[in-house]
């Protein structure tokens, strides 16, 4: 028990130490993942929609 009570009080001390980014910051980034995220997306769309065509057409023939 003595163990776990001594983890949380590394953890604890450790998080004062964390510099946590600033609101401007975090909204910078927080739109940097979701544009790349959306933009993957579509491209993957895409190229998915594009082989299944392609398959399609190969097997028509």
């Amino acid at each position: 028990m003595t163990s776990l009570t001594q983890f949380f009080r590394n953890v604890n001390s450790e998080m004062r130490k964390v510099s946590w980014p600033k609101r401007k910051e975090l909204t910078n980034y927080t739109i940097t993942v979701i544009t790349t995220v959306v933009i993957l997306a579509l491209f993957f769309a895409v190229a998915d929609l594009g082989i299944s065509k392609l398959i399609r057409l190969i097997l028509n023939l």
